[in-house]
């Protein structure tokens, strides 16, 4: 299991919450609690939304692990643009009720990170990996696979986060980044990779295998 010092809720969602708690309790205290029922909805829903569950790490250093809960939309033969190179792409959709923090797919060092502002379409849709925010690390593992992992800002997504720069290295599953609201993270494995999922299946971060590296 791997530990996080936040096993429970995602520090990016402390202020968050503080305020939408905050609001449901002026607002009971001001009209009492059935008119302030609403905004205690609204503070359970941005509660859940920045949970964050430690979780189990299965497989071995072949697997490569989703980087993120939701729903598989697409598995094709693609160009990489941040390596330049034929590539296997498998893309994560993740709606608001997605826990929203980001693992690492992989074990091995960061050896590339870019940053590209965008805008903010659908990230349901394929054109979301071109146009949108997006936040890529090229990962190595340790027998030389190169794997792209993209963040891309979805409709009402406003703020990427990564907390790794090129030089650092990651394990299978441990925490990186967060991407608030609604997104999507693509993920560029060598072309050859065995894909163990398919579209349409929902995924776990960390807890499900995407595919086997060769």
């Amino acid at each position: 299991m791997h530990s996080y010092p936040h096993p429970l809720i995602a520090r990016e969602g402390w202020p968050f919450i503080a305020a939408a708690v905050g609001g449901a309790a002026i607002a009971a205290w001001l009209v009492g609690f059935a008119w302030s029922l609403p905004f205690w909805i609204v503070a359970l829903f941005v509660l859940q939304f920045f949970r964050d569950p430690a979780r189990e790490i299965p497989g071995d250093a072949g697997s490569v692990l989703s980087p993120a809960d939701g729903r598989i939309v697409a598995i094709q033969s693609a160009h990489d643009p941040w390596l330049d190179r034929n590539a296997l792409k498998i893309s994560v959709f993740m709606n608001v009720f997605n826990v929203h923090s980001n693992r690492s797919p992989v074990d091995g060092e960061v050896r590339a990170r870019w940053y590209n502002p965008g805008s903010f379409v659908n990230a349901d849709l394929d054109k979301a990996s071109t146009e949108n925010e997006r936040n890529a690390l090229h990962i190595r593992t340790a027998a030389g696979q190169d794997v792209t992992c993209v963040q891309v800002a979805g409709l009402i997504a406003r703020r990427i986060l990564c907390y790794v720069e090129a030089g650092a290295t990651l394990a299978r599953g441990q925490r990186y980044g967060f991407i608030r609201f609604g997104s999507r993270v693509d993920l560029y494995l060598p072309a050859d990779v065995r894909v163990r999922v398919t579209i349409g299946d929902k995924v776990r971060a960390t807890s499900t295998i995407l595919a086997v590296l060769p």
